[in-house]
């Protein structure tokens, strides 16, 4: 039996563990991006899906075998495609500036990944939007959206306020028409794991048949997914390494001034590795929340989104990222996260309807 709110609260936790992912990348010294990309992924996309699938799921592999190839090929399909959301998302950084791409980003992408879906699977005309239930999903959508641009609002503020010549260094390649076509493609892609979570309903059902817990039935979905995501990243990162020629660094971390402590290369992996567990618990905890959603699972996506850019904005404000700025730019970012949490009970209400 679906739980509505117990599946908001485990949305918080996924959104907790994706927003605080990349705060051990911090303490990583010594190596290049693409080298601490590389290592927290394997951990993110290989070691940590199919380790909590073994021992959470009733016989995995078989599970898997026992899939129909469609199933399992769409699901890859859509990781690689998800990958090449992930890889543009910096230039959508780049051409519209940090608050107004994430804003622009994360807003299309919540918006595609909730909405496309049901769409896809022929019920959104009619088992979503005549009932009021459905309706009432729709709203917390709404209300998720303008939460997000509310936050990128207080976030463009926060820009203008900033010194001169940081503001100018930001600006720099500022293209708004770029911009834009490259977030429309970066959202649409990175929400083709929604796309993919959902094509993968049949695998998750052979799990369940098998016994598995409901709560982690979809466990072996991201698996598969992740499959796509994975070569996608790690294709990037190896053109990336071959391309500044830092493959040296994995084993000999570089020094970056003589006063620097030397960095080792174990402790670099253990951070890479908490990194890389923590990003992957985002979609442990959104498979759990997913099983209590009931029939609307897809809205699971929108929850997913609105807590992530919370717990973002929280770890913001606890790295004193949002410090020095004016009261009216606060209003706006704590606006925008009451939208946002008022998102994830209105969703959660509207869910518990059905």
């Amino acid at each position: 039996m679906s739980n509505p709110l117990l599946g908001v609260l485990f949305h918080w936790l996924g959104g907790l563990a994706s927003a605080s992912f990349y705060v051990p990348f911090r303490k990583v010294r010594g190596w290049s991006w693409e080298i601490y990309w590389l290592m927290g992924g394997f951990f993110s996309w290989i070691f940590a899906p199919w380790i909590f699938a073994y021992f959470r799921t009733e016989d995995l592999f078989g599970v898997i075998a026992a899939a129909d190839s469609n199933t399992l090929i769409q699901c890859i399909v859509y990781g690689l495609l998800w990958g090449l959301g992930g890889l543009t998302f910096g230039l959508t950084m780049r051409y519209l500036g940090l608050s107004l791409g994430m804003a622009v980003a994360l807003g299309l992408c919540a918006f595609f990944g909730t909405i496309i879906p049901p769409m896809l699977k022929g019920i959104f005309f009619t088992e979503v939007l005549p009932t009021t239930h459905g309706k009432i999903v729709l709203v917390g959508l709404a209300m998720c959206l303008l939460g997000i641009a509310i936050v990128g609002v207080g976030g463009i503020c926060k820009e203008k306020e900033s010194p001169p010549e940081e503001r100018q260094k930001n600006i720099t390649e500022f293209d708004l028409k770029k911009g834009l076509l490259v977030a429309l493609f970066c959202g649409l892609m990175s929400s083709c794991f929604a796309f993919g979570i959902s094509a993968g309903e049949p695998l998750a059902a052979l799990s369940a048949a098998a016994g598995t817990n409901p709560l982690f039935k979809g466990l072996p979905v991201i698996c598969i997914v992740l499959i796509g995501g994975a070569t996608t990243n790690f294709l990037w990162c190896g053109y990336l390494i071959a391309k500044n020629k830092t493959a040296a660094e994995i084993l000999q971390p570089k020094m970056r001034s003589a006063n620097e402590r030397p960095a080792t290369s174990g402790i670099n992996l253990l951070w890479c590795a908490l990194a890389g567990v923590l990003w992957y618990f985002q979609f442990f905890f959104y498979v759990m929340g997913e099983s209590q959603m009931g029939e609307y699972g897809f809205s699971s996506w929108t929850l997913h989104m609105a807590s992530i850019i919370i717990f973002s904005s929280l770890w913001g404000f606890a790295l004193k990222e949002w410090k020095g700025s004016s009261r009216k730019t606060l209003n706006y970012v704590f606006l925008g996260l009451s939208c946002l949490v008022g998102s994830t009970i209105v969703i959660g209400y509207g869910n518990s309807l059905v």
